[in-house]
C-alpha cells in the first residue's frame, strides 16, 4: 500500500476540517463536568465561566460593547486583520 500523495493529505484535512465545524465561525457550547459553560469557536482555546458569571458578563453587554468601541477607536486593541 502506498503513502498518500500531499494533495490527498490537503483534500482530507479539508474534509475533515469541514466535518469538525472548526474554522467556520460558529460557536458551540459545552457544560462541563463541574457545571461550567464552555464556549468554543471564539479562539484556540474555549472560554469557560460559570452561569452566575454568563448572567454578570451578559447583564453588562452594553457596557462591555461601549468599553470595546472606546478602545478601539483610540486604537489600543490588537485587531484580527481580515
Amino acid at each position: 500500500m502506498s503513502e498518500p500523495s500531499y494533495e490527498d493529505l490537503k483534500k482530507r484535512v479539508a474534509e475533515l476540517e469541514k466535518q469538525s465545524g472548526r474554522r467556520s465561525g460558529k460557536l458551540e457550547f459545552k457544560v462541563g463536568e463541574k457545571g461550567g459553560v464552555s464556549v468554543y469557536g471564539l479562539g484556540r482555546f474555549p472560554v469557560t465561566l460559570y452561569y452566575e458569571q454568563w448572567i454578570r458578563l451578559l447583564d453588562n453587554a452594553a457596557e462591555l460593547r461601549e468599553f470595546l468601541e472606546e478602545n478601539k477607536a483610540e486604537g489600543r486593541l490588537k485587531l484580527k486583520e481580515k
